[in-house]
């Protein structure tokens, strides 16, 4: 229900040449993060590179806000890779509420039912809330503190839902736990830059 690496990363290739950006670099910090979390808790590591990688695929169809949620989700269905569509729908929605949504709400209607009705179908699991803690630690410049990280969010829209902030900083406290280690070691902050394959 997801592609190799190989082929998530021809698929973030091909999306930044049609909208290059900071965003595939943030993408592969992303999946960088998830990796290193996922190979610390006894989730599969391959998994969550791959779905970090392509958590924001939708964007490979312009400069949208909410809008690439649902293009990455109907994106990934239609190629058959229902565990990414999941988490382009999951990431951006750590409480399952569309309201706490950080952006512009620029989705048709349809888009925007599309959005709420898978959203309310979902049980959040180890992956979703994987990657919704390492997009709030993954800059496209490399691994980000996440207080500056969102903060940063906060500067370009003006607004970050405060509870979606607090829960991220319970995810980061909860695979903290579940590791026994400092997450930012884990995820070499210090050391790590995305890079083209």
């Amino acid at each position: 229900m997801y592609p190799t690496r190989h082929e998530a990363e021809e698929l973030l290739k091909e999306a930044e040449q049609l909208n290059p950006g900071p965003w595939g670099d943030h993408s592969r910090t992303v999946a960088h993060c998830a990796q290193c979390i996922a190979a610390q808790c006894g989730l599969n590591s391959d998994k969550a590179y791959v779905v970090g990688l392509l958590h924001d695929i939708g964007r490979r169809f312009g400069k949208r806000h909410l809008g690439h949620v649902s293009d990455g989700y109907s994106y990934m269905m239609s190629l058959g890779y229902d565990d990414v569509a999941r988490v382009c729908l999951t990431h951006s929605f750590n409480g399952k509420s569309i309201d706490a949504y950080v952006g512009n709400l620029d989705t048709t209607d349809e888009e925007t039912e599309l959005i709420k009705n898978e959203l309310a179908k979902i049980n959040l699991d180890e992956y979703d809330k994987l990657i919704q803690l390492c997009d709030s630690i993954g800059g496209a410049e490399g691994v980000m503190d996440i207080i500056d990280r969102m903060n940063d969010v906060k500067s370009r829209y003006g607004y970050y839902d405060p509870e979606k902030w607090n829960t991220n900083l319970a995810l980061k406290d909860y695979f903290e736990e579940k590791m026994g280690q400092d997450i930012y070691a884990v995820v070499d902050k210090e050391t790590f830059k995305p890079s083209i394959y």
